[in-house]
């Protein structure tokens, strides 16, 4: 080998290599590998990326051998890969700080349902209905941390997020991050309506008084082999990592708090609740000490927000000593007790306690209230600016143009106070010579800013400027200024008083826009703008505010505008009014819209007829917000607007969807059914599914008091939910023909996706209408071929039996858009029995017995006056009996077990005395032809004394209503008072 080829190799091998990284795929072939990775200081790939694989590979569709695209299958391969994600948050100890900061909502939300999965909790069950006392610890443990989860990710989607920079733009990224930004707000959505659950599940876990276990490595690994087996080890509460009843409340207390704080913006009572739990999680702080391995609280944090409660909800108990500088402050601020601030913010100018930006927020409000006509705090707003400049120069930040300002117009008293402040903000014995430096300078500055020597020589000869500036330097300034004093005096000019000081571009840019972003003014806005644009051309105003948010179809509009001002106003007027709508101020987005159209009548008749479809629809939303709730119906020109909306045929017009939707559900909630089943034009039946949606609906309506052979739009509008509820398959093949891409979506034969159609049917409040949609998917819910409990409905015979292609039908979906309608339903009118029956039906499918009990009693109590009439037999059928019976039986509520057998047709009345201890319930049987039967079958049987009993009870009839009625009320009360 020759020397230079050695020289070659040994320079190769000395070089360090970077080992390969470890593909997902080798946990699957190596059981014991992923135990062995996450044991090594530097895991790469590290903990969370794996979870993110491992849930990416188990979630992705399958295709069979017809090449049609199928959901992810259910098979080892896909169980075992969820498995490890959750081995690996195991690892992680399952801590929400770690995860949360790696992973998407998404992941999480994935995550977490797998937890919930395994650690046996119904899908579909409300966790608030379960009892967390009586569930195996881990189960308990699993419910905690996605509730903890879901009001952790509400609190955090409510901070401001800084938007990153785009790179360059690639059309594949942008389609990902477009779909998971749809998929996180479709989980934020959910997880706001669920919020409210998961709060009371959070507070009931502050009652436990228990350790909890959470899942280990070793207990997943047991779950996977046997789960039978692990079960009953984990309910023994000897399984997986121990959290003991403390750390597991103080976690749950601050989860709680920062949600009831997040809630007091717009519900300043909860703050009360928030102090509550903040305090709370710091005296269980105290308790743990720093032994504690499994509960992470950030303590600057929560430090702060006990300040800020201590702001917003003062201690009735506490004294000014007790009082944090904050909330002092705040005090001081609400009484006028200014000279106390002034006070504080001396003192703190030797602790430097209080942040720079929290004193500087102090002035700005001392300014507005000035600016506002306090003549009064022109003095007070000197102090306190003095206060923070000396501050600023104790920690070597420049002066601010406020104090300059200020100063212009120096006096004896002024000066006077501004040494005081200076002296009293260091300790000559224990300051730094850096911080006694700082203030030399600052001294000697002000001297050279100064035209009249006598304030020259109060500063110089003071004890704080003898004891910092050497003689040399105090003679050598008096020395400069009386130099410069002659030709000073010569040419003194009037100074202006401070507000009539123009201030700097940059700052009135900045006032000018807080104030634009604060106004729902229209002339105000517009007057704003034009100041701005005068200002500055460079600027786009309309970007001022990320909340200020169009739809595609009109922004793309808008932005086309030239001129630079009208486009920023009429984006920032319709973007406001739009805003004001949502939150339900009317009456500001009326006066924006109306100038709005003002104004685009001028130059653009599409921008015109935009306006008028957002008034019509702002019209539909105050009167269902205002009259149209005491039933009043609508001004005859509205309903006209409304058919002239539906009938416009301007395809070069954008338009938003919703209008449509709430067009076609204006018409059907106030009953104009004549108009949408006879005088609709037919091409708007082509051209708007939404109308035709609400043709079949409103012809359904009509048609159902007729013979069931004439209803041939049910069928019609039955073939059209099942088409949208339907799913089809789609594939790509690569060039070598293999399959590339896999997916399972909706049907595109629908006239319209399932998500738009649940969208439009929560816009309806006809109890009609309602009960025949709910009627239509019941149905649809139960030709599933695997339904062991139907749910009863109203009108259910008017729907086809069959379907002839079950497989094409997405039955999960279904049975969502059942639970979301009749949630829905209720919310709108809790009282009406048929849909309390469909509720109560649900809950006894899914095997939540309590639930189910305490729906089929509130029916029944709404339509007999609370028990005071007899229930109507069609409300209490024999199916509901039977459930009812059934539920008592499963919640081991033995004496109510025989009280609805008397609903009963005679045929199953044997099967209630089947009972040894059935005769100490005769007294509360009160149908006679059920103790005659009772007499002749103790006669049969020779029991002579039983029969006696049955006899006797028999000759007191007479008090059967009352003893009837009695008993119902007292079974509905006592199930009333059990369930709350």
């Amino acid at each position: 080998m020759s020397a230079e080829a050695a020289d070659r190799e040994a320079a190769t091998s000395s070089r360090p290599c970077t080992p390969p990284q470890t593909s997902w795929f080798e946990f699957l072939l190596q059981e014991s590998l992923l135990e062995k990775h996450l044991r090594k200081p530097c895991p790469d790939p590290a903990p969370v990326q794996l979870i993110v694989q491992f849930l990416e590979q188990a979630s992705k569709p399958s295709v069979n051998e017809q090449n049609q695209v199928q959901p992810p299958p259910d098979n080892k391969r896909n169980r075992v890969l969820k498995l490890l994600a959750l081995k690996v948050a195991a690892h992680l100890k399952w801590d929400l700080d770690v995860l949360e900061k790696s992973l998407s909502v998404p992941v999480l939300n994935m995550l977490l349902n797998e937890l919930l999965c395994i650690s046996k909790v119904p899908p579909g069950t409300k966790h608030m209905d379960m009892d967390l006392a009586t569930l195996p610890p881990t189960t308990a443990m699993a419910i905690l941390l996605y509730n903890r989860w879901a009001i952790r990710t509400i609190v955090q989607s409510s901070f401001p997020v800084k938007q990153a920079k785009p790179g360059p733009p690639q059309l594949s990224v942008m389609n990902q991050m477009q779909q998971e930004k749809e998929l996180t707000e479709n989980i934020l959505k959910v997880l706001k309506e669920q919020a409210s659950d998961s709060i009371l599940v959070l507070e009931a876990a502050l009652k436990l008084n228990k350790d909890l276990y959470v899942h280990t490595m070793r207990t997943l690994d047991l779950l996977a082999v046997e789960p039978g087996m692990v079960n009953g080890e984990t309910e023994s509460s000897t399984a997986g990592l121990k959290i003991k009843t403390e750390e597991m409340q103080c976690q749950v207390c601050y989860d709680l708090g920062a949600a009831y704080f997040q809630q007091g913006s717009t519900n300043p009572a909860v703050y009360e609740n928030a102090r509550e739990k903040f305090f709370r999680t710091k005296e269980l702080i105290a308790e743990i000490g720093s032994l504690s391995l499994h509960c992470t609280i950030d303590e600057k944090r929560l430090a702060g927000y006990c300040q800020a409660c201590d702001v917003l909800v003062p201690s009735s108990d506490s004294t000014t000593q007790q009082l944090t500088p904050y909330s002092q402050v705040h005090i001081c601020l609400r009484t006028g007790n200014y000279q106390e601030v002034i006070k504080i913010f001396v003192e703190d100018n030797l602790t430097f306690s209080l942040p720079v930006q929290f004193r500087q927020s102090v002035l700005r409000e001392l300014f507005q209230k000035a600016q506002q006509g306090n003549e009064a705090l022109d003095e007070i707003c000197f102090k306190v600016c003095a206060c923070n400049t000396v501050r600023d120069v104790l920690e070597g930040r420049t002066i601010s143009v406020q104090f300059n300002q200020l100063f212009l117009r120096p006096n004896k008293e002024k000066i006077d106070f501004l040494l005081e402040v200076c002296s009293r903000s260091i300790n000559l014995e224990k300051a730094s010579e850096p911080l006694k430096g700082n203030m030399a300078a600052f001294l000697k500055n002000v001297c050279l800013g100064l035209e009249d020597l006598q304030y020259v020589f109060m500063i110089s000869s003071h004890e704080l400027s003898i004891t910092l500036l050497k003689d040399e330097e105090r003679q050598l300034l008096v020395d400069q200024m009386r130099k410069r004093s002659p030709r000073i005096n010569l040419c003194i000019k009037p100074v202006t008083s401070f507000y009539d000081i123009p201030a700097s571009a940059s700052v009135n840019i900045g006032q000018l826009e807080h104030q634009l972003i604060l106004s729902v003014d229209p002339w105000r806005i517009r007057q704003i703008l034009i100041e701005l644009h005068g200002m500055t051309s460079e600027r786009e105003f309309w970007t001022v505010s990320n909340k200020w948010e169009l739809p595609l179809v009109y922004s793309n509009v808008i932005l086309g505008i030239k001129d630079n001002l009208t486009r920023d106003l009429v984006y920032i007027l319709m973007a406001k009014g739009l805003h004001c709508s949502t939150v339900k101020d009317f009456s500001h987005a009326k006066q924006l819209f109306a100038a709005c159209l003002e104004l685009v009548t001028e130059f653009s008749p599409k921008l015109r007829q935009v306006m008028l479809n957002e008034m019509l629809l702002l019209d539909i939303y105050t009167h269902e917000a205002g009259t149209g709730l005491s039933g009043e119906r609508p001004p005859s020109d509205l309903i006209s607007r409304v058919r002239g909306y539906l009938e416009m045929r301007l395809p070069d017009i954008p338009f938003r969807q919703v209008i449509s939707e709430e067009c076609v559900a204006f018409m059907l909630n106030w009953r104009e059914n004549e108009y949408l089943t006879l005088q609709v034009p037919a091409f708007l039946l082509q051209s708007n599914p939404f109308v035709k949606l609400g043709q079949l609906l409103a012809a359904t309506c009509k048609e159902l008091p007729g013979p069931k052979e004439s209803r041939r739009t049910a069928k019609d509008l039955w073939e059209v939910v099942v088409q949208i509820c339907s799913v089809s398959s789609q594939h790509k093949r690569g060039n070598d023909g293999r399959v590339s891409l896999i997916k399972q979506r909706e049907s595109t034969l629908g006239i319209m996706y399932r998500s738009e159609l649940l969208s439009f049917l929560k816009r309806l409040r006809e109890p009609l209408v309602l009960t025949i949609i709910l009627s239509l998917f019941v149905k649809l819910h139960n030709v599933r071929e695997d339904i062991v409990n139907d749910i009863t409905a109203e009108h259910i015979s008017i729907w086809p039996s069959s379907i002839p292609n079950l497989q094409s039908v997405d039955f999960e979906a279904v049975a969502i858009t059942v639970k979301e309608l009749v949630r829905y339903a209720l919310s709108i009118n809790p009282n009406n029995h048929s849909w309390l029956i469909i509720q109560a039906d649900i809950y006894f499918a899914t095997n939540q017995y309590s639930a189910a009990l305490h729906y089929y009693l509130q029916a029944g109590a709404v339509c007999s006056d609370f028990f005071n009439k007899a229930v109507p037999p069609d409300v209490y059928t024999d199916q509901v009996i039977k459930r009812m019976i059934k539920c008592c039986s499963l919640l081991n509520c033995h004496t109510q077990f025989f009280i609805p057998f008397d609903f009963l047709n005679r045929l199953f009345a044997s099967l209630s005395f089947n009972h040894d201890a059935m005769d100490s319930y005769y007294d509360y049987i009160w149908d006679v032809t059920i103790l005659e039967y009772l007499t002749y079958l103790h006669h049969k049987r020779g029991e002579t004394d039983k029969r006696q009993i049955a006899n006797g009870i028999i000759c007191v009839s007479e008090v059967v209503d009352i003893l009837k009625l009695s008993i119902w009320t007292k079974l509905y009360g006592h199930y009333l008072e059990a369930t709350e």
